[in-house]
Order: C-alpha cells, then sequence, then structure tokens
C-alpha cells in the first residue's frame, strides 16, 4: 500500500521506490546534522534568528531533493538550476554565511545519498575545525585595545550646497592617521547629505577637537561618533 502511495506519478512501472523508513531515518538524520551545525555556528559569531533556523533545517531540504533525483542526470541538472536561482535572489552574505551553508548543504547532500554516518562525520569534523580556528582568531589581526578605541565611525550631516568632496581633508589630515568615505546619503527630501566616513584618530584626546571644527563647516548640523564597525579583536 505504501509503495503505491509513495510512488511517483511519472515513475516507470519498474522504478523502485524508496521505502518510507529509509527516508523519515535520513530525514532526521539530516535534521540532526542541521542543528549540529547551527549549533556550532552559534560560537563566537554574530547571527540571526532566521540565518540560524534556515541553517538548522538545510541539510533536511537537500536531503530530499538529492533522494527524489535519485540518479536522475536531467533531474539533478534541474535541481542545480534551482538552487542557483535561489542564491542569486537573496542578498549577498559574508564569506563565513556562505561557507557555512555550503556545509550545510555538503551534509545534506551526503545524508541525501544514504551515507548517513559520513554526514554525521563530516559536520563534526568541520564543524570541530570551524570552532577551533575561531577560538584561535585564525585569520585575524590583532591589536590593543588602545588602537582598538581610535577606530571610529564619524557621520557628518552637511547643507546640499556644500561640496564634500575636499572640505574636510585639512582636519582629517590634522586629527587623523588615515580615514575614507564610506557612503553618502541624501536625507531631509535631499536638502542635506549625510557623510559616514571610517578613521583612525592620532590620539583619544583630539576625539572633541575634531568635532567642534568640523561644527564650524557643517552649519552646526549633527555630527554622530561611534566605535568602528570591524572584524578585528582587541589584544587586551
Amino acid at each position: 500500500m505504501s509503495e503505491t502511495i509513495f510512488k511517483g506519478l511519472f515513475d516507470a512501472e519498474n522504478a523502485g521506490v524508496i521505502a518510507v523508513s529509509d527516508f523519515l531515518i535520513c530525514i532526521l538524520s539530516s535534521l540532526v546534522i542541521g542543528l549540529i551545525i547551527a549549533v556550532m555556528y552559534t560560537y563566537k559569531n554574530e547571527y540571526s534568528r532566521s540565518f540560524i533556523v534556515t541553517l538548522a533545517v538545510i541539510p533536511a531540504i537537500v536531503c530530499a531533493v538529492i533522494m527524489m533525483v535519485n540518479g536522475n542526470v536531467g533531474a539533478g541538472v534541474a535541481t542545480a538550476g534551482a538552487f542557483g536561482l535561489v542564491r542569486f535572489r537573496s542578498l549577498p552574505g559574508t564569506a563565513k554565511e556562505i561557507g557555512i551553508l555550503f556545509l550545510a548543504m555538503g551534509a545534506g547532500l551526503i545524508t541525501g545519498m544514504g551515507y548517513i554516518a559520513y554526514g554525521f562525520l563530516f559536520a563534526v569534523v568541520l564543524s570541530a575545525v570551524y570552532m577551533f580556528y575561531s577560538q584561535i582568531g585564525f585569520g585575524t589581526k590583532k591589536q590593543t585595545a588602545k588602537q582598538f578605541a581610535l577606530k571610529k565611525t564619524m557621520r557628518i550631516t552637511i547643507p546640499e550646497d556644500l561640496d564634500y568632496t575636499e572640505i574636510f581633508d585639512d582636519l582629517f589630515e590634522k586629527y587623523t592617521k588615515d580615514n575614507e568615505l564610506v557612503s553618502v546619503k541624501t536625507t531631509n527630501m535631499g536638502s542635506l547629505f549625510r557623510l559616514t566616513y571610517d578613521m583612525t584618530l592620532k590620539d583619544s584626546s583630539v576625539e572633541k577637537a575634531l568635532i567642534d571644527d568640523i561644527r564650524c563647516r557643517n552649519g552646526n548640523l549633527e555630527i554622530t561618533v561611534s566605535r568602528q564597525e570591524t572584524t578585528m579583536q582587541p589584544e587586551l
């Protein structure tokens, strides 16, 4: 009875049907693997709830798709195209997010092919390596707490008739070691510009002097200074 219910409408008469028990074992195993990967990603990483939930279910989704393809070359090509379409329709993520998504998809693919033990081994080993690299800070440049505190993000509001390309260059040269204009945004119905700079101050004591000098040039409009968002960790 179950073979009749779960048999595809377009399957040939002699086509084999995946047993319901085997299907459930693979799906449940993929969900456990997805949970392992999702929990691993929460270790020393910033994340959103939606991303973690997605990460937990991706192995099961890929597993089900691979089981349904089941050696069909045409279906495999169509599946690859569908995954590609979803990828290009989604927002670009960081290299870390893309890498962890590939890890989840790879685990689901292995499980979908029936290699459940290899799927668990793959997920556990890669998760352990990932956590080890995060623990030792692999690939990050260490900074002292003092150097870290000098990195600022400054948002300056200016009137639309003020040419922002060079207006603050002399002030930045005086007070900062380096600076970069990272974004320009119009606001207040286009009557104002909001400039965002990433910079490194020469000394923490010059922050107020820099703000006061900028206020004299931007008509005393809003200025915001915050700690620069960076992936580099301070060495205390």
